[in-house]
């Protein structure tokens, strides 16, 4: 068996890679989390944003939703000169504007995990690919989520975020077919 390449000799991407990527989750907290971490790497390597992790957890409360939906214009100002994290104003600024989205979206659908499984009916999409290289970096289900999460108010959500952030939730699994973390092997 081999192991997907992506993480490289990086320890956070091999943890990460190992522990959470392409693993179902329906935790509001994490998904939430994952949600503006995927945002933040707009443009960046994921590795970037995994070796700042930490310092965006803090930053924001763990990435508590209802703390990140009051902040003020002043607190994402301080968050952004007082912490290490992509110092992209609009990127910072995404985090309070997604967590009033997201607050919407549970009192509608009770938690945002029923209205973001509800595309998938509950089941996640297990590839089998037999490299990375076969991997898409976007669907027709990212695209769709896309879509309606911009309808919603969301930011820093292209269908390209959308299917890594998929993956980061577990929605897909995109760890290739030999890979012992793949759903098949667990």
């Amino acid at each position: 068996m081999r192991e997907c390449s992506w993480p490289g000799n990086n320890e956070l991407m091999k943890q990460y890679h190992d522990r959470e990527w392409c693993k179902p989750s329906h935790d509001d907290g994490y998904i939430f989390e994952m949600l503006n971490l995927e945002g933040a790497q707009a443009g960046l390597s994921w590795s970037t944003i995994i070796n700042k992790r930490e310092a965006y957890k803090k930053a924001f409360r763990n990435f508590d939703v209802d703390y990140c939906a009051n902040l003020t214009d002043e607190e994402l100002d301080q968050i952004k000169d007082g912490f290490p994290i992509i110092k992209n104003r609009m990127k910072i600024r995404a985090v309070r504007n997604n967590a009033v989205a997201f607050q919407k979206i549970q009192k509608e659908f009770g938690s945002f995990s029923a209205f973001l499984w509800s595309y998938v009916d509950g089941k996640p999409v297990i590839n089998r690919w037999d490299s990375e290289g076969q991997m898409p970096a976007q669907s027709p289900l990212s695209e769709q989520l896309s879509k309606d999460m911009k309808k919603r108010g969301f930011q820093f959500v292209g269908p390209v975020i959308v299917y890594s952030f998929l993956q980061a939730v577990g929605l897909v699994d995109d760890h290739i077919a030999e890979c012992p973390y793949h759903t098949d092997h667990r």
